[in-house]
C-alpha cells in the first residue's frame, strides 16, 4: 500500500523514487514533467523519504516515535550519502566535497550578516489605512441594442439543434417577458450581464456543481441537444472572440473554490464566479475563505475579484438548504477586504456583476442569491433599469405613497423583505420596508438618509429571517446604534436562537414566519 494509491482511481502513472537518491529524484521529475506536457494528463511522484527533524527543528518527535527516530539518527544524511556516491564514482574527492560545504556555509553566513546589519533598531507597525467604505456609484448601464443582441443569441439555435421540449416553452416565455412586457427575470438579467461583458472584451468564467443548468433549472447557460447530446453554449458565440466558460465542477467545495480563487488571481481581467449548489455548502470550503478570500490582501498584499454566488433564504427546506451563513462572512469583514451583498431584484444583480469588472477596486464579492425569488414577479426588473444607472446599496420602499404617515421603518436584507411588504399591505400598517442590498461595506449614511424621508417615524426595526444568533443583527447594531441619540427606538426581529440554521418541518417554518411578522409589526 502506498500513499499514492489514490491516483490509481484515474489510472495515472505513479513513479516511486528513493528520496535519498538526488539524481533519481531529478530523473523522475523530468520524466513526469515531459509526460504531462506531452499527453496533458496527470502523473504522480511518490518520493519515499523521511523528516529528519520534527515539525520544526525545535520539536522532538522521539517522544511519540522513539524507534523510528533512533533509526533516523543513525542514518547518514542525504548530503553525506550523495558525497560518498560521488567519491566512489571518482567524480569528486573528499577535499572538494568539504570545500563545497564550507563555501556554501560561508554564503549563508554572509547573507545572514548582511541582513542583521540592515535591521532597524526599532520597528513600529504602521497604522492600517482608513477603509474607503462604500464605493461611489459606477455607471454600469448597457445600450438597448446590446441587450437585444444578447437575448437574440440565447435562442439562435444551430441548424438541426433540438431543444428539450420543457425548455422550449421556458425560453419562449423568457423572450415574451423581455419583448412584450419589457422586463427580465433573474436568470435573464444574469445572461445579459455576462453577454454584455464578453462583448466588451472581458472574459467570463462560471463554475459550480450545477452551474450549467442552474440548481433550480433557471440558467441553462449550456444547452444539450435533445436528440444527439451535443452541447451548445449560446453566449460563447456572440462574437468570434467571445470568451465565456461555464463548467459543472466536482462535488468538493474546498477543491473547486480553491481552484477558482487561483484562476481569478491568475486572470485578473476576467469575471470569475463560483456558485454553490446551495449556499449552505460553502462550509465545505471554509479554509479557502479564511486563509485566502478574506485575508490574502492583508497578509500578502494580493487582491482578488472572485465572485461567490450563494443561494440563501429560509423557505422551509430544512437546515442544509436554507442558510449560506451570512454571519460568518460579516465577522470576517474588515479593512474593505470583501463585499457582501444580498440583491433582491434582477437589475440589482445585473449592475452588481458589471460593477465587479468596471470597478478599479479588486475585492472578492459574495452575493447571497435567491431561490424562490428566481421566479417571483417582485424580483423582475424593467429593461430600462438595465440601460442606465448602477447598483444601489439601499432600496427605499416602492409601496409607500404617503411618507408622512410612516411611523416605523423596517430595515432588512434579502427575501424577507417581500414577506414584510406583503404583511404590511395586508395589515395596512404605517411601515416602510427598506432593503439593505449591501451589508459590507455597510452603507450607513445612505440608511440615515432614508430615515430623513420619513419625518414622523421614530421606530427602527432590523428584520432578519435568520435565528437570533445568526444573520446580520449583531453586525448591524454595532454600526447604527447611534440612531438612538437622534431620538429613534431601535430593536430587531428574528427567529429564536438555534444551533441549527433552520427547521426541517414546513409546518414549523410557516409558524415561525407568522411569529416573525407579528414581532415586526407589533404595537401598530
Amino acid at each position: 500500500h502506498y500513499c499514492s494509491d489514490v491516483a490509481r482511481t484515474i489510472q495515472a502513472p505513479i513513479l516511486h523514487v528513493n528520496g535519498d537518491d538526488p539524481e533519481a529524484c531529478v530523473r523522475v521529475a523530468r520524466l513526469a514533467w515531459e509526460y504531462r506536457q506531452t499527453f496533458h494528463k496527470d502523473v504522480v511522484i511518490d518520493m519515499v523519504c523521511y523528516r529528519r527533524h520534527g515539525h520544526n527543528e525545535g520539536d522532538d518527535p522521539s517522544y511519540t516515535q522513539p524507534l523510528m527516530y533512533k533509526a533516523i539518527a543513525e542514518r547518514r544524511s542525504v548530503r553525506k550519502l550523495y558525497v560518498e556516491s560521488l567519491v566512489r564514482r571518482g567524480e569528486i574527492d573528499v577535499d572538494q566535497a568539504e570545500q563545497a560545504l564550507t563555501d556554501f556555509g560561508g554564503k549563508l553566513q554572509t547573507a545572514l550578516d548582511a541582513t542583521r546589519a540592515r535591521a532597524r533598531d526599532e520597528f513600529k507597525a504602521p497604522k492600517p489605512p482608513q477603509p474607503v467604505g462604500v464605493l461611489s456609484p459606477i455607471p454600469t448601464g448597457v445600450d438597448r441594442a446590446v441587450l437585444d443582441r444578447v437575448v437574440d443569441q440565447l435562442s439562435a439555435y444551430p441548424d438541426g439543434f433540438t431543444v428539450h421540449p420543457k425548455l422550449s416553452k421556458q425560453f419562449e416565455q423568457r423572450d415574451a417577458v423581455y419583448r412584450d412586457e419589457e422586463s427580465v427575470d433573474w436568470a435573464t438579467a444574469e445572461a445579459l450581464a455576462v453577454g454584455s461583458l464578453v462583448l466588451e472584451g472581458h472574459p467570463v468564467r462560471l463554475a459550480g456543481e450545477d452551474s450549467r443548468r442552474g440548481t433550480f433549472s433557471q440558467r441553462h447557460a449550456a444547452l444539450t441537444d435533445y436528440e444527439t447530446g451535443e452541447v451548445w453554449v449560446p453566449l460563447n458565440e456572440l462574437a468570434p472572440d467571445t470568451r465565456f466558460w461555464v463548467y459543472d465542477s466536482l462535488l468538493s467545495e474546498y477543491a473547486a473554490l480553491g481552484y477558482e480563487y487561483g484562476y481569478a488571481h491568475a486572470n485578473p481581467e476576467a469575471l470569475v464566479m463560483w456558485e454553490a449548489q446551495f449556499g449552505d455548502f460553502i462550509n465545505g470550503a471554509q479554509i479557502i475563505i479564511d486563509q485566502y478570500l478574506v485575508a490574502a490582501e492583508d497578509k500578502w498584499d494580493q487582491q482578488n475579484s472572485l465572485v461567490l454566488l450563494l443561494p440563501h433564504g429560509f423557505e422551509g427546506q430544512g437546515p442544509e438548504h436554507s442558510s449560506a451563513r451570512l454571519e460568518r462572512f460579516l465577522i470576517l469583514a474588515a479593512e474593505d477586504n470583501i463585499q457582501i451583498c444580498n440583491a433582491t431584484t434582477a437589475a440589482q444583480y445585473f449592475h452588481l456583476l458589471r460593477r465587479q469588472i468596471h470597478s478599479e477596486r479588486r475585492t472578492p464579492l459574495v452575493i447571497f442569491t435567491p431561490k424562490q425569488g428566481l421566479r417571483m414577479r417582485q424580483t423582475r426588473s424593467s429593461v430600462a433599469e438595465l440601460t442606465e444607472g448602477s447598483f444601489r446599496e439601499v432600496l427605499d420602499d416602492p409601496g409607500v405613497f404617503d411618507r408622512s404617515s410612516v411611523r416605523r421603518v423596517v430595515f432588512c436584507s434579502g427575501k424577507v423583505a417581500w414577506d414584510a411588504m406583503a404583511e404590511r399591505d395586508r395589515r395596512e400598517a404605517p411601515v416602510a420596508v427598506v432593503r439593505v442590498e449591501q451589508l459590507y461595506p455597510l452603507p450607513t449614511e445612505q440608511m440615515y438618509a432614508i430615515l430623513e424621508y420619513y419625518p414622523n417615524a421614530r421606530e427602527i426595526v432590523w428584520l432578519q429571517e435568520e435565528p437570533e444568533n445568526m444573520g446580520a443583527w449583531k453586525f448591524i447594531e454595532h454600526r447604527i446604534w447611534r440612531v438612538k441619540e437622534r431620538g429613534y427606538d431601535l430593536r430587531h426581529a428574528a427567529r429564536f436562537e438555534s444551533g441549527s440554521p433552520a427547521t426541517g418541518s414546513k409546518t414549523v417554518h410557516d409558524q415561525e414566519l407568522v411569529d416573525l411578522m407579528n414581532e415586526t409589526f407589533e404595537g401598530l
